[in-house]
């Protein structure tokens, strides 16, 4: 059966730039036909400069919840009502839900969880993490919170490398 949407169908997007490519309308709108709920994902290319004014649409259009990829995901966690622990050290969000905007980075919780789906807890564990960009800051940062013993990070004399510096010190404090 084909899915119809109507004046009461919520939605939930996905803002950043490029989004043309990303799967996710598909993969979420599928999830919601499966189980029969009423909501829609679409996929707007928002630029960097247009953050704040995208966030703000979206409140007015009473989105239920959008996602944030690249470059717009540390302007998202400045225009939130409230951050998790882990956007919050991270300094960037890449889930927003309804209600009070309430930032989230998903990426580390992502992949800490599948590390202990296979048999790996990172709690009182030595880790080292190779590289200090986005997707491995999330990772570091939710290794400590999920009580990691000790957190090395190896990243070389690049662009990157000052954001490593600063997430060892967000972490130590």
């Amino acid at each position: 059966m084909e899915k119809r949407i109507t004046g009461r169908t919520g939605m939930f997007c996905l803002i950043g730039t490029p989004v043309g490519h990303s799967g996710s309308p598909a993969m979420y709108n599928y999830s919601f036909a499966q189980t029969g709920l009423d909501y829609a994902y679409l996929a707007y290319d928002v630029p960097l400069e247009k953050t704040e004014e995208a966030v703000n649409a979206l409140k007015v259009l009473g989105c239920k919840g959008f996602n944030v990829t690249m470059p717009c995901k540390t302007r998202v966690a400045e225009l939130v009502d409230e951050l998790s622990d882990a956007a919050k050290l991270i300094g960037a969000c890449n889930t927003v839900v309804d209600g009070k905007l309430y930032g989230n980075n998903t990426d580390g919780m992502g992949f800490v969880r599948n590390l202990k789906e296979n048999g790996v807890d990172v709690k009182g564990k030595k880790i080292t993490v190779m590289g200090a960009g986005g997707a491995a800051t999330a990772i570091q940062v939710q290794c400590a919170l999920d009580g990691a013993k000790k957190l090395s990070i190896f990243n070389r004399k690049d662009e990157f490398y000052a954001n490593g510096e600063k997430t060892v010190k967000k972490i130590q404090q």
